[in-house]
């Protein structure tokens, strides 16, 4: 095998890395005026509605770990039930709709600029409920006093985000070592349920990226998941074969479930 160090990768030019400089401007300022305006009548239409929403993405992101990126969307989130009669009020204000996903997200969309609905994760896994809203924290964003999402709500919809052109592990580490101290972890042990060993891999990234940092992982927390790993080894394997990498990615799995056999995780959590 041909291991050149200094060769060139065969996809092309490396993507553009973001200066220093660059990384330190807040995602309101790098937002055209235009754009700025659609996300500021979109979110102020539906507030006039009198529907709760609450913001998230890298608007969210920013505000829990200071990390500024370039987005042309704005994402808000919903509860399901407030699906309908947020696109109808935004409809009726003339603006462009479309369910893009009828189990977890809608569109509002105005030239190259977007507003992601989001009433659910792709999988199913993380609907949003009353508690994302009752522990919601607020912030001035685009001149607009906002509810956003929750930091742990956002661990647990991230950190099952890991499909071959996006992985949102990074996302979860930084927000784990901004919010440490603070975070309910008791609500994202139970938010992970059944599903816990995503949370574990996520803290054991964790301790891997920053070793100095392991102290501020709750030793309980660690404690807790990594018993739960012995117990398990104690008991026989399941007998049916399920495939729960289609939690994580929709497509890096399919040839489990169509070629090999495996039942798709999503299904029995449709059957419940």
């Amino acid at each position: 095998m041909h291991n050149d160090p200094h060769a060139r990768p065969c996809s092309g030019p490396e993507p553009r890395q973001e200066t220093e400089l660059e990384s330190r401007v807040r995602i309101v300022d790098r937002i055209d005026a235009a754009s700025r305006e659609f996300y500021r009548r979109a979110i102020l239409t539906v507030q006039a509605a009198g529907i709760p929403l609450l913001v998230g993405g890298a608007f969210a992101f920013e505000r829990y770990t200071g990390v500024s990126r370039h987005t042309k969307d704005f994402d808000i989130f919903i509860r399901a039930r407030d699906t309908e009669p947020v696109l109808e009020v935004l409809k009726k204000a003339g603006f462009n709709t479309e369910i893009t996903a009828p189990h977890w997200l809608a569109k509002v969309c105005e030239g190259d600029s977007f507003v992601d609905i989001i009433f659910s994760e792709a999988n199913g896994v993380n609907a949003v409920d009353d508690e994302w809203f009752d522990q919601a924290s607020r912030e001035m964003i685009l001149g607009m006093d906002l509810a956003v999402c929750p930091v742990e709500e956002m661990i647990c919809s991230k950190a099952f985000v890991m499909d071959r052109d996006r992985y949102d592990g990074a996302d979860v580490a930084h927000l784990i070592r901004a919010c440490a101290e603070r975070l309910d972890w008791d609500r994202i042990l139970r938010r992970f349920g059944p599903y816990w060993h995503v949370l574990l891999s996520h803290l054991l990234l964790f301790l891997f990226i920053y070793p100095s940092e392991r102290a501020r992982i709750p030793e309980a927390v660690l404690q807790e998941l990594l018993g739960r790993v012995q117990k398990e080894l104690k008991t026989p394997p399941p007998r049916d074969r399920i495939c729960r990498g289609t939690l994580v990615s929709m497509t890096q799995y399919r040839i489990d479930t169509l070629r090999w056999g495996y039942t798709d995780a999503r299904e029995l959590r449709q059957a419940v």
